[in-house]
């Protein structure tokens, strides 16, 4: 059976890269992104009654995995890149069909230049992420109790230490005006530690860099924690320096 699934939404999101973003919704409190409602589902009587609900499911498409092949098994990051699990048992983006999908808290509905914007917290979804779908989260019904976590029960470990350099600090509080949670969004972001399993495995010194909101993010990673280095504007040309 084949069907037509159409794409009501387009994500505006802080993260512009697939590098960095939070392996899962909630992570990180601070990431925030913009749903832009197309036309003709931007009804306003589409969305009434919406806005009593603290958080929403967002279906959406991994539409920069559309050209890969689906894989039979996947190395979950949460087992380090080292085991293989079936792909369903797993949230890996290379699926049949490439569609994810995150419960993100709501923080608003509103128009601006007459589009239709729902804003979202705790994102994990790349700008431009096609929307396929929106539905409202139910506590009474999707938070169970006794529910267990297979191979991932718990949140993972954070990286303890990170701290700033002077060029970052400044930085940071030049942009604290358009941004207010900007170092706070730096801070527990880079405590999911985004770095591919494979260098996390390593634990080896390296600098690592991301393409964040309106600036490319720049930090070194050692042993002893992360120094956030610069936040600077302009394009990067690899995560990996």
């Amino acid at each position: 059976m084949k069907f037509e699934i159409k794409t009501i939404g387009v994500v505006e999101s802080c993260f512009k890269e697939k590098f960095g973003i939070p392996r899962q919704p909630g992570l990180v409190p601070e990431a925030r992104a913009s749903i832009i409602i197309e036309s003709p589902y931007d009804r306003d009587e589409a969305f009434y009654g919406l806005q009593v609900f603290s958080h929403i499911w967002v279906i959406f498409i991994f539409h920069q995995c559309i050209k890969e092949k689906w894989k039979p098994t996947v190395r979950p990051p949460r087992l380090g890149g080292n085991q293989r699990m079936g792909v369903f048992a797993s949230r890996s983006m290379f699926r049949p069909n490439p569609i994810g999908l995150s419960v993100l808290k709501l923080e608003g509905i509103r128009r601006e230049n007459n589009r239709l914007r729902l804003d979202v917290s705790g994102v994990d979804l790349l700008d431009g992420t096609p929307v396929i779908d929106i539905k409202p989260y139910l506590p009474y019904a999707e938070n169970i109790a006794e529910a267990t976590g297979g191979y991932a029960p718990d949140v993972p470990d954070t990286v303890c230490e990170i701290s700033f350099t002077d060029e970052a600090l400044v930085q940071c509080r030049q942009h604290s005006v358009d941004y207010p949670q900007l170092q706070s969004l730096i801070v527990n972001l880079l405590k999911t530690d985004p770095r591919p399993a494979y260098y996390a495995a390593s634990n080896k010194e390296k600098v690592f860099a991301m393409k964040l909101l309106d600036f490319d993010l720049k930090w070194l990673h050692t042993d002893n924690g992360i120094t956030v280095l610069s936040l600077d504007s302009g394009a990067i040309k690899s995560h990996n320096q």
